[in-house]
């Protein structure tokens, strides 16, 4: 089955770009320069940031549905991107890198099925999940953090 991975729209953030460190902290956000690869994933353009790269790390609410799985995590997004990440059957090297936890969620926004597994076995755990019935999209979360990673669509 042929799915589509999506990285985040860049318009939420935009009003960040610029903005003073101790401004963003009374935003409960902060510029993050990456100094490291991997070690800063990026939601939008779905790479790990380059070292000197300027990311802002803010809370997000990827589970907008009104659910008991409504929730908001931290997560990183770069400062200046280039373009959100939207390919079929594709997964992004940010996502093979890692441990993956993907979330399945029906039309409701409740949890329906889930598994766990290495960033090499995504496309093997996306399908088998999309087969489900009731099963309206996916979250992929990176595992060790628990932080949204970035949403898969049947395509």
């Amino acid at each position: 089955m042929s799915f589509r991975i999506r990285g985040l729209n860049f318009e939420p953030f935009r009003s960040l770009v610029d903005m003073p460190d101790d401004e963003l902290r009374t935003r409960g956000a902060r510029r993050i320069l990456a100094d490291q690869v991997p070690g800063y994933p990026d939601r939008i353009e779905l790479r790990d940031a380059e070292p000197g790269e300027s990311l802002l790390l803010v809370n997000y609410v990827h589970q907008t549905a009104a659910s008991p799985y409504r929730a908001s995590h931290a997560v990183y997004v770069l400062e200046r991107p280039a373009r959100t990440y939207e390919k079929v059957d594709e997964v992004p090297s940010v996502l093979r890198c890692r441990v993956i936890s993907l979330r399945a969620f029906d039309d409701e926004g409740m949890i329906v099925a889930a598994d766990l597994c290495a960033g090499t076995a995504v496309e093997q755990s996306i399908e088998q999940l999309l087969h489900i019935a009731g099963v309206s999209y996916l979250q992929p979360h990176y595992a060790k953090y628990g932080c949204y990673a970035c949403r898969a669509d049947r395509a």
